[in-house]
């Protein structure tokens, strides 16, 4: 054992100095500790060049390692549009209107289930859809609030209007925003939207976006590149 570790010291001491290997490199190189390879090595100076080298090889180790990251996410992403695709065919009505609602009116991005609007049968049916067809509970959602504070109801009693109508518990809420303009000057009519505009979140969602985003494409014939990229 105590010449096996004269070697590694030795060989470990060669590639810091002859090949300019960094630390961690010397210490993949050789299957040990970093500590290990830093403690053996730490006297050994490298030159300008060797440094330099160093630095791009950890750029080039960074952007492969990112690239491969990137493929990996971009491989689930198509598993989960693969699954949207499959269950668009099996006939489901509600499923075909919750996708097709989410296209016309969700936020289009990469990795959350994100709609928003003031009309609360629309929220309510979309909010059935995720829980009949996906399973999804009250504690997997955020609730939030664009309110303009001016038609005369307080942010209480609209909230409880939106958890009452919708069957969702307080701990759903998240930070409302609230215009403290009056209607008239915010551009909004008096009473319009006095309960304001309801904004429903699923939490950690990218496989569910992805799913509605491959039914969108499957109902609707098309393919949309942009979304799994």
């Amino acid at each position: 054992m105590r010449s096996l570790s004269r070697e590694l010291r030795l060989r470990a001491r060669e590639l810091r100095s002859h090949k300019g290997y960094s630390f961690g490199e010397v210490a993949r190189a050789l299957d040990i500790a970093p500590s290990t390879a830093r403690r053996w090595t730490l006297d050994i100076e490298l030159a300008p060049d060797q440094l330099e080298q160093i630095d791009l090889r950890r750029i080039k180790a960074a952007r492969e390692a990112s690239a491969a990251n990137a493929e990996k996410w971009r491989c689930e992403r198509r598993a989960w549009q693969r699954s949207g695709r499959l269950r668009a065919g099996e006939g489901d009505l509600l499923h075909q209107a919750g996708c097709l609602l989410y296209w016309a009116e969700g936020t289009k991005t990469r990795n959350t289930v994100e709609l928003a609007n003031s009309d609360l049968n629309l929220i309510r049916l979309f909010l059935r859809f995720l829980i009949r067809c996906f399973d999804i509970q009250t504690s997997q959602l955020a609730f939030s609030l664009h309110v303009y504070t001016g038609n005369g109801l307080s942010i209480r009693e609209i909230e409880a209007r939106w958890l009452g109508e919708l069957s969702l518990p307080p701990s759903c809420l998240r930070k409302h925003s609230l215009n403290m303009r009056p209607a008239p000057t915010s551009g909004v009519k008096k009473n319009k939207l006095p309960y304001g505009v309801a904004t429903l979140r699923v939490l950690k969602s990218t496989w569910l976006i992805q799913h509605i985003y491959g039914a969108i494409q499957e109902y609707g014939g098309f393919d949309e590149p942009r979304w799994l990229d």
